[in-house]
């Protein structure tokens, strides 16, 4: 096998460096704040500052200097809950439509809720992490109509909404559902939740719509 390296020119970094710095700080900053030891207020407060200065946010860049925060049900205790993770097995391939393709899914599980099963699925890719995406009846009602999510480690949303209890337990906070980056601008392609991540309960908690 040969290593080809391509030397450029030293100077100013390429717009292509700048963004995959600019990513990993923004997915740097995303964890910390997932695992800080703040209440959902303070939480969601720094949600909003980052969306609103930082140069990897989903909010379209026109817009982020009027940006004055992003929308939410009122916190809602009823939507926390401990819930048993039944084995499942299976995969599925969700096309995002974007560059990242067609993306390979593995069932991890089926977590009983009071609103319903939901699928907990592990990205079949480098490294892998948990998703769990949830479409609602709030969902084209208040909430965003495609769908929302838990949880998705791969962008560093550890905890918080999804917390493991050891063995096959989970605690669940859906409080904490949030919105793909889709729901702020149609530049970005998501993967939205499969048929059995859908449930006719309405989860009256977590993110509204944007606009």
């Amino acid at each position: 096998m040969v290593i080809v390296t391509r030397l450029f020119p030293a100077g100013r970094p390429s717009l292509r460096t700048m963004q995959a710095l600019e990513l990993t700080d923004y997915r740097a900053a995303v964890a910390r704040m997932y695992l800080s030891d703040t209440s959902l207020e303070e939480f969601r407060a720094e949600r909003d500052k980052i969306f609103g200065t930082h140069p990897q946010s989903a909010i379209p860049a026109a817009e982020r200097s009027s940006f004055s925060g992003l929308r939410y049900f009122p916190p809602n205790p009823d939507v926390i809950v401990e819930a048993e993770v039944r084995p499942a097995n299976g995969e599925i391939d969700i096309d995002t439509g974007g560059p990242d393709g067609v993306v390979r899914y593995h069932r991890a599980g089926i977590i009983e809720t009071p609103f319903g099963e939901l699928s907990l699925w592990w990205i079949a890719a480098y490294g892998g992490g948990l998703f769990l995406p949830v479409r609602d009846a709030t969902c084209g009602h208040g909430a965003y109509g495609g769908g929302r999510y838990l949880t998705d480690t791969v962008k560093g949303t550890f905890g918080r909404g999804l917390q493991t209890l050891g063995g096959s337990r989970v605690h669940l906070d859906f409080n904490y559902l949030y919105n793909p980056s889709c729901a702020y601008d149609d530049e970005w392609l998501c993967p939205l939740p499969p048929p059995e991540n859908r449930v006719t309960a309405a989860i009256a908690a977590g993110e509204l719509t944007y606009h």
